[in-house]
């Protein structure tokens, strides 16, 4: 077997390693070119993702402004109907003043007026009696 020369190595790796070399960087600048495609469709799904958790955030808000409407709502409605609720109440409540106070002025006119039968029953009495003392002093005269 012959040795060959360091020169004649070099030769046949210069040629072996050139194609090698050029396919080397070949892979390299298709595999920079992969990264970047893939890097530009992450920025685009990226800005896609910003751009819908946008629309749910809008999304979110609106349903809780439409939610918190409705509460003020249910709120304004409560708040009128306890309104008239005590305004119900309190001209219930005149009303049974005004009914009491009439009461108690009837409670003591009838006081007043059994108080007046009383003496007038007392005075009855007393005058039947005279009455009869009178017949009496008549029939015996």
């Amino acid at each position: 077997m012959e040795r060959e020369s360091g020169r004649e190595r070099m030769g046949r790796t210069g040629r072996v390693g050139r194609p090698l070399l050029v396919a080397l960087i070949l892979f390299m600048a298709l595999g920079i070119a992969v990264y970047f495609r893939l890097w530009v469709i992450d920025s685009r799904i990226s800005s896609d993702d910003t751009e819908l958790l946008r629309q749910q955030f809008d999304l979110a808000n609106k349903e809780a402004m439409d939610e918190s409407a409705e509460w003020r709502f249910k709120y304004d409605e409560e708040k009128e109907m306890t309104a008239k609720c005590v305004q119900e109440l309190n001209q219930i409540k005149k009303s049974l003043e005004k009914k009491a106070e009439i009461t108690h002025s009837i409670n003591s006119k009838l006081e007043m007026l059994q108080k007046e039968n009383i003496d007038l029953f007392r005075r009855l009495e007393s005058l039947e009696q005279e009455l009869e003392s009178e017949k009496l002093k008549c029939k015996s005269h």
